[in-house]
């Protein structure tokens, strides 16, 4: 008992190393250096987004790293945090500690990861890894572009040295124009050589740590020119060494639990999405409830230490991966270098100017907007689109917490819409096979049957769509006024018993018009549900057919004029 027990706690913990081979040391090793040259400047970025100390990214990139790469399932997945759970965190922050107070923030945002990382685990136990898809491609599109637009309009201020008491998008975007005249021309240069710097690098050299060297460059001017003299603000004081505790304050879950499901739910998105889409073909695929459980015990054990809410970056990941990285040990020598920057380089970090920071975060939000992608979704099909711009307009217009409300439920309205509108066509058979396929003005030499009328349904039938089918048979049954209505169930995987109720009511109708009903190509379950009902003992066995090739014969056998 006790080997099988430790069987089982290697497969939870370090799955990864019992198949690890020391060919891959040199490339994890480096990958993870690299990969930290990235995430260290950004995570400090970020943290300057929620509001929150600089060091906070460091503690972010330290913590829930570590414990990720111990016991997550994807390989080249880089945990700490992202542009879209700095501004996330950011809100819910302000909500609860309106004055700013540095003190109350840390309590607030240990509080909040803490509740992320407990929703997280609670999703995991309760094995809701599913839960990633209730916000759909199209609007989750939508989602990262507002949230791209509200995080470049947050920093701007931050480019040109002034200062404003924020608000919503459209208090801050006209805040800002007020207060263009008040702009510090040393930091705006400092911004814009930072613009420079990141833009040229991202462009000419793509595969170099452009944050890293924008980061020192702006370390180095501070240092040398003495940028403080002129007004440019820099980062100041960050704490030396290891993170201290924080406890968490009870009186702030009930305000913060409504954010902490909305920021763990896009957590889980992020990672998972990022996760899949730079997993290798020989990597285990990544499990979503293991992943649920890591970084929920990440943002567990982070919060009391500083940590902020953490989870998987897709661009961090992908510079992970590009770099070489083979297994989880690439995140651990990241996490190592997050702790040697706290230890060691604290006093040279307090040299950088707030403008770069700024640079940093704008550089890498502009890429959430993609117009390509936007572009894509409207070629292929103009409801999601819309989708797309409802998502985009909720967060711009109503705030980020509340933009991942209108983004879920835009997404389930949108499953509910295409639920309830089911295809409904007829179909004809291409010349000389056995192939049934939907007419159309493409195949018009596609061979139909005088009499006999082939509509084929899809998806699952049931209560709320049962309607919208018949709405959309009955004018095919009007304009082919045939003896046999054949209906193809091959693309039906299910029927609930309402829609069944409905059909049954349908058959007596057609009965009456002279219309014989033929099902085709019921699955072993609808077709048992069939046979128990009403209709199953008005239709018998003879009209309850295998496929549209043994419908064909059957009714030319009956009638033989056949087109």
């Amino acid at each position: 008992m006790v080997n099988g027990r430790q069987r089982k706690g290697d497969r939870l913990i370090l799955t990864w190393l019992s198949d690890y081979s020391k060919d891959w040391l040199r490339a994890d090793v480096l990958a993870g250096l690299v990969t930290a040259a990235v995430v260290i400047p950004k995570a400090m970025a970020y943290a300057t987004v929620a509001g929150l100390p600089v060091e906070v990214g460091l503690y972010t990139a330290f913590l829930p790293m570590f414990i990720y790469a111990l016991l997550g399932t994807s390989r080249p997945l880089s945990v700490s945090t992202t542009t879209t759970l700095g501004i996330l965190t950011g809100a819910q922050l302000a909500i609860v500690v309106p004055s700013g107070d540095p003190t109350e923030l840390l309590v607030a945002s240990a509080t909040l990861t803490l509740l992320v990382g407990a929703i997280l685990l609670l999703a995991a136990l309760l094995r809701l890894g599913a839960v990633a898809s209730f916000i759909s491609e199209p609007v989750l599109t939508g989602f990262k572009a507002g949230i791209g637009l509200v995080i470049v309009l947050d920093q701007v201020p931050k480019l040109l040295g002034i200062h404003f008491d924020k608000g919503g998008f459209l208090y801050n975007l006209g805040a800002l124009i007020q207060h263009l005249p008040e702009t510090s021309v040393p930091t705006l240069a400092v911004g814009a050589a930072m613009l420079l710097i990141l833009f040229g690098i991202e462009r000419l050299y793509p595969r170099a740590p452009a944050p890293l060297i924008a980061v020192a460059a702006g370390i180095l001017a501070s240092g040398l020119l003495g940028l403080q003299a002129y007004g440019v603000e820099t980062v100041g004081h960050i704490p030396r060494g290891l993170p201290a505790f924080t406890a968490p304050s009870l009186e702030l879950v009930e305000k913060l639990w409504p954010g902490a499901i909305g920021i763990a739910l896009m957590s889980f998105t992020e990672s998972i999405a990022a996760a899949r889409a730079f997993a290798d073909r020989v990597d285990p695929r990544p499990a979503p409830n293991r992943e649920l459980m890591a970084t929920g015990v990440g943002n567990l054990v982070g919060g009391p230490f500083g940590a902020m809410p953490a989870g998987g970056g897709t661009s961090q990941t992908a510079v992970n991966r590009l770099a070489g990285a083979r297994t989880q040990l690439a995140g651990l020598v990241t996490s190592a270098a997050a702790v040697a920057t706290l230890v060691l380089l604290a006093p040279v970090m307090a040299l950088m100017p707030q403008a770069t920071l700024a640079a940093v975060v704008i550089v890498y939000s502009i890429g959430l907007a993609q117009p390509t992608e936007f572009r894509a979704i409207l070629t292929v099909r103009r409801m999601e689109f819309l989708w797309a711009l409802t998502a985009f307009a909720g967060v711009v217009l109503l705030g980020t917490l509340k933009g991942i409300l209108v983004a879920v439920i835009v997404s389930l309205v949108g499953l509910a819409y295409q639920a309830a509108h089911p295809r409904v066509y007829a179909v004809g058979r291409k010349p000389g096979t056995d192939v049934f396929r939907a007419l159309s003005p493409e195949h018009p030499g596609d061979e139909t049957f005088p009499g006999l009328l082939m509509v084929r349904p899809e998806g699952r039938i049931f209560f709320a769509n049962a309607q919208s089918v018949g709405e959309q048979l009955w004018p095919l049954i009007d304009a082919a006024q045939p003896k046999v209505l054949a209906l193809d169930f091959s693309g039906v995987f299910d029927i609930e018993y309402s829609a069944l109720k409905m059909l049954t009511e349908g058959e007596q109708r057609v009965r009456e018009r002279g219309i014989e009903l033929w099902l085709v190509a019921l699955n072993p379950e609808v077709l048992g549900m069939v046979q128990r009902s009403p209709l199953g003992r008005t239709l018998g066995r003879e009209r309850l057919l295998f496929n549209l090739q043994t419908a064909v014969k059957r009714y030319q056998g009956r009638w033989s004029t056949v087109r």
